[in-house]
C-alpha cells in the first residue's frame, strides 16, 4: 500500500468458517487479526489495538454484547470501532447493539460485498477522525506537538517517572533576540527560523518517548524521559550548538553574529516528591539564568554539564 500501514481488522466469532471466510475476504486489503471467543477478542484488542473489530454476537463463553461494553468501559479500549455481525435480525436486536455504541450491525448471512463496503467505510472514519486528533494536537506553524499535547504527556510522565522512581527530565528553550531579529528581519523571516530552529529540537529528541513541542511564541519546551540530568544536559548542549550551527544571520544580536539559543532545565530524580508544577519552575528558573549569564548555553539545575553553563559562540577561525 505505497509505504502506508495497513490498518487492523479483529475478526471475533466462535465458527471457524466465519472467521476464515472474513478473514480471506479482508486480508488483501487490511492487516487481519482472529479471535474465536470474547476473552481473545479482549485480549488481543489490548495488544493490538485494531483500528475495528468484526464481532459476533452470539458467543458461548461471553457475548458480544458484553464484549462491547467491556470495550467501553476500558479507557484505552472504548475508541475502536464495532460492527456486529449476528443472525439475530430483528429490529430491536440491531437497536439494542447500536445504543449499546457499535458503529454498525451486518445480518448473518452476510454479503461479501456489503462487508467490504462497511468496512472500508468505518475505516475511513476511524482514518479522518485520527487525523483530526493529530491536527488538533500540532502547533501549525513549527508542526511540533503543542501547548495542549506538551501538557497531556507532561502530566502523564510525571506521573509514570513518580510510580516508577525514574528520572524525568524537563527543558525550556528560547530564542536570543528574538524581538530583534523579527524588527530587523520581518515577521516571515521570523517564522522561517523558529520553523528551522524547531527541526533542530526535533532532530535532538533521539527516543519515541522524547517530545519537542512549542510551548508559546519562540518559546519550545522539550521533555526526555527516563533520562538524568547529565545526559538530558549534553543532548540540550548539542542542541544550542546545532541552533547557532544554522548560521542564520542575526546582525541585531548582542550575543553572536547567527541565531542563538539559551536553554534552562531540569530533572525530577527517582523518589523524589516534587510535583509537575515545581519541576517545571525549576526549568524556568535555569532558562532565566542561563539568559542572565550570557544566553546562547544550557543552565541545568544540580548538574556539572563540564562546562561552566555552555561554552558561548564563537566564529570559525
Amino acid at each position: 500500500m505505497n509505504g502506508v500501514e495497513m490498518q487492523k481488522v479483529l475478526v471475533a466469532d466462535d465458527d471457524a468458517v466465519n472467521r476464515e471466510v472474513l478473514g480471506e475476504l479482508l486480508k488483501p486489503e487490511y492487516t487481519v487479526l482472529l479471535a474465536k471467543n470474547g476473552a481473545q477478542t479482549l485480549e488481543r484488542a489490548a495488544r493490538h489495538q485494531p483500528d475495528l473489530i468484526l464481532l459476533d454476537v452470539m458467543m458461548p463463553d461471553m457475548d458480544g454484547y458484553e464484549v462491547l461494553r467491556r470495550l467501553r468501559a476500558d479507557p484505552q479500549l472504548e475508541h475502536i470501532a464495532v460492527i456486529f455481525i449476528s443472525g439475530l435480525d430483528r429490529p430491536e436486536d440491531e437497536a439494542s447493539g447500536l445504543k449499546m455504541g457499535a458503529a454498525d450491525y451486518i445480518v448473518k448471512p452476510f454479503n461479501q460485498t456489503v462487508v467490504m463496503a462497511r468496512v472500508a467505510l468505518h475505516l475511513q472514519v476511524v482514518r479522518q477522525r485520527r487525523m483530526l486528533e493529530r491536527l488538533a494536537n500540532i502547533d501549525g506553524l513549527t508542526e511540533l506537538a503543542n501547548r495542549r499535547r506538551f501538557d497531556e504527556v507532561y502530566a502523564l510522565e510525571w506521573q509514570r517517572a513518580r510510580r516508577g522512581r525514574r528520572a524525568l527530565s524537563l527543558a525550556l528553550l528560547d530564542i536570543d533576540a528574538f524581538k530583534q531579529y523579527n524588527d530587523r528581519y520581518g515577521h516571515p523571516a521570523g517564522d522561517r527560523a523558529l520553523r528551522s530552529v524547531a527541526r533542530a529540537a526535533a532532530g535532538a529528541m533521539r527516543r519515541p518517548s522524547d517530545l519537542a513541542a512549542r510551548y508559546g511564541g519562540e518559546e519550545l519546551v522539550l521533555l526526555l524521559p527516563e533520562t538524568g540530568a547529565l545526559e538530558a544536559g549534553q543532548v540540550l548542549s548539542q542542541l544550542v550548538d546545532a541552533v547557532a550551527a544554522l548560521a542564520i544571520a542575526h546582525e541585531a544580536s548582542g550575543v553572536a553574529p547567527v541565531l542563538t539559543a539559551s536553554v534552562g532545565g531540569a530533572t525530577l530524580e527517582p523518589g523524589s516528591q516534587e510535583s509537575l508544577a515545581a519541576l517545571f519552575e525549576a526549568a524556568d528558573a535555569q532558562l532565566y539564568r542561563a539568559k542572565q549569564t550570557g544566553r546562547n548555553r544550557v543552565s541545568w539545575r544540580d548538574a556539572d554539564l563540564d562546562q561552566p553553563d555552555a561554552i558561548p559562540y564563537s566564529a570559525a577561525p
